[in-house]
């Protein structure tokens, strides 16, 4: 079986470059043509796909070869793409930046070339003239397998910096496909952890999404640009199915039409900004009923709440207002306290501490956290301690830690994880149906953990 979806990857020599910026607002000026674009993002950034899907009016998604295995690189763009005109795939970091010490693993470059996808540069030409020929010459040589196909100049300062720089590309022999002059209007704030979320300024992210499609559709070849993204080589996969990863055909139908859906609570809002599409979509492909809240706002669980997930983050820029709103901590701890299910991660674990930056919070841990100065960025190698309410004793997943936080203790007599790299230490917590950890996880790399927490939703 061989599938094929316009895409392009926009890579980097380095981040800051302005992958961002052309990614989202090439997104943004394909959908002002009429097409439907698929958004992605490689690696784990739970951010800049808010801003994707904006663009595109389509969820943005990610694909990460370290956290899902480079195999299901392919299946999850196909599922993604599903009836789309044109993929875009914003990159990470510089090309060929990928997991530490793993060579060229999940990186821009493997996750392009397990596409087979052609590569568009943005380089950053601020400070530089004839240089960036031999700049983005050693980019195009460095791994014959990688086809760049394509430069965009950005932050170009007048018409004869342009000149000199289009000169300079001659002698490289890659077509420039656009130019973008400084502006700060597509700028997007940032703080501890990277760009402002969509969820907490929604109407300026519209204004900056808006100024990076006009900036992209001024100084871009888009005509260009759709013909080499229809270059892209054909894919020989199928595309992931949720209800296929969670259950075999023989007993797909029992699950989903005579067993009872249990309802799970997924918590949103401007605090809990972090999750990726695919762990909804097997939770309900695993029979639950899953209904969104905001612990910002809903001062009760949804009714008939039979299990609970909490993902990433920013309490801490919302701590007042958590904390606050004590009849819905109350309702998490005694949901916790009953023996229902419970998955938090990362800002979740923060929630069910005993207090954040000294304010109470859902208590259902003993523990206390704190913002810090250091910043605890990187893949993870984890085995499952002992058996939880997510997965069996000895399960091994990949994950991914970004915090500036610190729990103590930071794990539980019961811990959830433990890591074997970069370094051995054991982290989280399981008490009772509650699994509490820093952890970011993709589901799809192991779908049985939705169908073993829909599980214990029914029989808890």
């Amino acid at each position: 079986m061989s599938s094929s979806v316009p895409r392009l990857v926009i890579a980097a020599p380095a981040s800051g470059s302005g992958k961002t910026t052309v990614a989202t607002g090439l997104m943004a000026a394909f959908a002002a043509r009429g097409l439907t674009v698929s958004p992605h993002k490689v690696g784990p950034d739970y951010i800049d796909p808010g801003y994707h899907a904006l663009a595109s009016g389509r969820v943005g998604r990610n694909l990460d070869a370290y956290l899902c295995g480079p195999e299901l690189v392919g299946p999850l763009f196909l599922h993604g793409a599903r009836g789309c005109d044109i993929a875009v795939v914003e990159g990470v970091m510089g090309l060929f930046d990928g997991a530490a010490g793993e060579g060229e693993l999940a990186s821009t470059a493997h996750v392009a070339k397990l596409l087979r996808a052609p590569v568009v540069l943005v380089v950053d030409a601020s400070s530089q003239s004839r240089s960036v020929a031999a700049l983005v010459h050693g980019f195009t040589s460095w791994d014959p397998e990688v086809r760049v196909g394509g430069v965009i100049l950005n932050k170009v300062a007048s018409d004869r910096h342009e000149w000199l720089l289009r000169e300079a590309m001659e002698q490289v022999g890659v077509p420039v496909l656009g130019v973008l002059r400084r502006a700060p209007q597509v700028d997007t704030p940032s703080r501890h952890l990277g760009l402002v979320p969509v969820a907490e300024r929604r109407e300026e992210a519209l204004g900056a999404v808006a100024a990076m499609a006009a900036q992209v559709s001024e100084g871009c070849d888009l005509d260009a640009l759709t013909r080499l993204a229809r270059g892209a080589g054909g894919l020989s996969c199928a595309a992931w199915d949720a209800a296929e990863a969670v259950s075999s055909p023989a007993d797909r139908p029992t699950r989903s039409h005579e067993r009872p859906r249990p309802r799970v609570a997924v918590a949103g809002g401007e605090a809990f900004t972090f999750s990726y599409a695919e762990h909804t979509e097997l939770l309900t492909a695993a029979g639950a009923e899953v209904v969104p809240f905001d612990p910002l706002r809903d001062e009760e669980l949804p009714e008939g709440t039979s299990g609970l997930v909490i993902g990433g983050g920013f309490p801490e820029m919302y701590v007042s207002e958590l904390s606050a709103n004590e009849p819905l901590r109350k309702a998490v701890a005694g949901l916790a306290e009953s023996g229902a299910p419970v998955a938090a991660e990362c800002a979740g674990l923060l929630y069910l501490c005993r207090e954040l930056d000294g304010q109470p919070m859902c208590g259902v841990l003993d523990a206390g956290a704190r913002m810090t100065q250091r910043l605890t960025l990187g893949y993870r190698d984890a085995v499952a301690v002992g058996d939880s309410v997510l997965a069996a004793a000895g399960t091994r997943m990949r994950g991914h830690e970004f915090h500036r936080t610190a729990v103590e203790p930071g794990s539980g007599p019961d811990p959830a994880w433990g890591f074997r790299s970069p370094e051995r230490r054991i982290e989280g917590f399981v008490r009772r149906g509650v699994h509490a950890s820093y952890l970011h996880t993709h589901w799809a790399s192991e779908p049985g953990v939705a169908l073993r927490f829909v599980e214990r939703c029914r029989t808890s």
